[in-house]
């Protein structure tokens, strides 16, 4: 579909990449990988025609289409977000306009028999059909379906894009390109501003699309899930590998592992020749050998090795003023917005310590309640800031905040302050900024450059709260792993707002679930709780909501019984039994209602046992050395379960019992 020979680009003295070739097939789903600054976005400029290459050609047939997806456009503020996305159908509008003046035509001309109007007919008939075969009819419901799909609510149709965040405009332009079926997809960070439900809804499209798919994407289980090929761009060159991500991160080590096995082989037999040579190179009696030894060595091609790039952001957290033992608590807090209500009712308590994660859809208030926890904006209710507490926040639009007019040095040196000053080439050198990288302006910086410029500047100043809006957007892998030890590391405590499921694993010791106006808390890792919801996915939790009856997240002690009533000791008043029914049945009638009582005071004594055993584990895991105790995690969720299941099995004895004495 698309063929690349001979591709070189030169940015300076050091070309980007030189010398890569592939063929990108129908159905291909390539993940683009490589560090920050390898050539990736290039890459995909070039694909699309943005951008020319030092040397090298694409080529493209004229019949295929190609849609792009940059990291950063310009977008349009005068239309509605339904006006928006019917964009991608221009040509289906263009086709309806040509129909209908042929139509037309055909209706007012009376030439019947004439061949200009038997060529008419024929090409309206050939139009009409590839227009039908468009689904040019139900473009509307495409549309809909996709934005939907892409979190926006059938209110936000009619809206003007203006009232949107560059995030979610973000999204409408995502939704235009994959409205518009191109042959090709060339997707740069697709990700960065999708929550978790979004990018679970992009994964599905993507592995069902008949398109060819080249995405770039530092979230590790997205283009794992997507991909069915990867292509890294490494150290100047372009290995193609005909397998998904992880399978790729296993065939590279054995790939490099092998060439090192015969580049050390090479270099022993190379030694020995060279020995040999210089041991007889003045004896007559070994001249002839020594000869053939001198060709064998000029014959022999050297082994070339893939270069690993070992260069990674080396992040530690500066040690941290000790904080009260709840930095934040939240009592009855609520946000509204006019007449819309953000959240309510929200109660929660951040120990000392603790790493948490805000997850929920994108505009549910994660962000919001992050902003009430740093006094920029009002609400009512008691938000409690602990006792020494020292906020480091890192917002979402953090990297587009930096002026692009200083150089990398400059943006460092100008917030920098006393003897931290001093240290400032050491800072950058650790985030892969040293030597000439210093000097570059920022407006030639990638964004996952700019992000670590963006995060040095959270460093400068020793903090024991961190506040971290969408951290990982436009960092790679590799340096995504670092920030993760370092926040693990990290003694003081953390709120973590993300969308990245592979970047939460293993990180955070709780969720904090946002949605229909209410914030649920959930012990456990991010996969806790998505086992807790009892769901695959997250994109599930409305539909769960719904078919619960409610908009609000299901209260596991919404039902649970008031242990101890005289619920399951209470007898049957004996004349009740008697007006109604004869002896036998009198006696059959007591043996149910016996059996029924049995069974609700078991499950009442199971359920108290387990919400003992509940209460026990809370104030354990409250603890900071049982943060990251898996043990006790697992055990709490397992009995959480159980306690679910039993709540369940009462509430069906409960009511037996309730019909036997009416």
């Amino acid at each position: 579909m698309i063929s690349v020979e001979g591709l070189k680009v030169e940015f300076g003295i050091k070309p980007l990449f030189d010398g890569a070739s592939f063929v990108i097939n129908d159905k291909d789903r390539i993940a683009l990988v490589g560090k920050n600054g390898a050539g990736k976005s290039t890459m995909l400029k070039i694909l699309c025609g943005k951008q020319k290459p030092t040397a090298g050609t694409v080529s493209v047939p004229n019949d295929t289409k190609v849609g792009y997806l940059p990291q950063v456009m310009i977008l349009q503020d005068d239309t509605t977000v339904r006006e928006e996305a019917q964009k991608a159908f221009a040509d289906n509008t263009r086709m309806k306009e040509r129909l209908d003046q042929m139509n037309q035509e055909l209706a007012e001309r009376t030439d019947y028999e004439s061949e200009s109007y038997m060529q008419l007919i024929e090409k309206y008939t050939t139009e009409h059909e590839r227009y039908m075969m468009m689904g040019a009819e139900n473009y509307e419901a495409e549309i809909e379906r996709t934005l939907t799909g892409l979190g926006f609510e059938r209110s936000d149709f009619e809206r003007p894009t203006s009232e949107f965040s560059g995030g979610w405009r973000m999204r409408i332009e995502l939704a235009k390109i994959l409205l518009q079926k191109p042959d090709v997809l060339l997707l740069d960070e697709p990700t960065n501003h999708l929550d978790i439900e979004s990018i679970q809804w992009l994964e599905q499209f993507l592995s069902q699309s008949s398109s060819a798919v080249v995405l770039v994407s530092h979230d590790r289980a997205f283009i794992n899930n997507v991909s069915n090929r990867t292509l890294e761009i490494s150290c100047g060159k372009v290995i193609d590998y005909k397998v998904k991500y992880d399978e790729y991160v296993v065939l590279r080590k054995e790939r490099r592992e092998q060439q090192l096995r015969a580049y050390e082989n090479q270099q022993k037999e190379v030694a020995e020749m060279k020995a040999f040579i210089e041991r007889f190179r003045y004896q007559a009696t070994k001249a002839v050998q020594v000869q053939q030894k001198v060709k064998q060595l000029e014959k022999i091609v050297p082994i070339e090795i893939d270069e690993i790039d070992n260069s990674a952001m080396h992040l530690k957290f500066p040690p941290c003023l000790r904080s009260g033992d709840y930095p934040v608590i939240c009592d009855e807090v609520r946000k509204d917005y006019g007449a819309h209500t953000v959240f309510d009712h929200v109660s929660l308590t951040i120990k000392r310590g603790e790493k948490v994660a805000f997850v929920g859809k994108n505009g549910e208030g994660k962000s919001t309640l992050v902003k009430c926890i740093m006094g920029e904006i009002p609400y009512t209710g008691n938000l409690k800031v602990g006792h020494n507490i020292q906020i480091g926040y890192f917002a979402q639009n953090q990297a587009q905040l930096l002026d692009e007019n200083l150089t990398v040095f400059q943006t460092i040196d100008y917030v920098a302050k006393g003897e931290i000053r001093l240290k400032i080439n050491d800072i950058l050198g650790a985030f892969m900024f040293g030597g000439e990288e210093s000097d570059k302006k920022v407006k030639v910086l990638s964004g996952g450059e700019r992000s670590r410029l963006a995060m040095i500047r959270l460093l400068l100043e020793p903090v024991n709260l961190l506040i971290l809006d969408e951290p990982t957007n436009h960092l790679d892998m590799p340096s995504k792993d670092v920030l993760k030890e370092a926040i693990k590391a990290f003694d003081g405590t953390a709120i973590i707002v993300s969308h990245d499921r592979e970047f939460l694993d293993g990180l955070v010791t709780k969720v904090y679930e946002f949605g229909g106006g209410k914030v649920r808390e959930h012990l456990g890792g991010i996969y806790d709780f998505l086992q807790s919801k009892k769901i695959t996915e997250l994109n599930e939790l409305g539909r769960e909501d719904s078919q619960r009856g409610n908009n609000n997240f299901p209260a596991r002690e919404q039902k649970v019984p008031n242990v101890g009533t005289k619920t399951a000791q209470q007898e049957v008043p004996q004349e009740t039994l008697t007006k109604v029914l004869s002896y036998a049945e009198r006696k059959e009638q007591q043996k149910r209602v016996n059996r029924a009582q049995k069974a609700v005071k078991q499950s009442e004594e199971k359920i108290e046992k387990m919400e003992l055993r509940l209460k026990e584990l809370d104030e354990l895991l409250m603890q900071p050395e049982n943060a990251s105790d898996m043990t006790l995690v697992t055990e709490y969720t397992t009995i959480k379960r159980d306690l679910d299941e039993e709540v369940e099995r009462w509430e069906k004895a409960s009511e037996e019992l309730e019909s036997l004495t009416q």
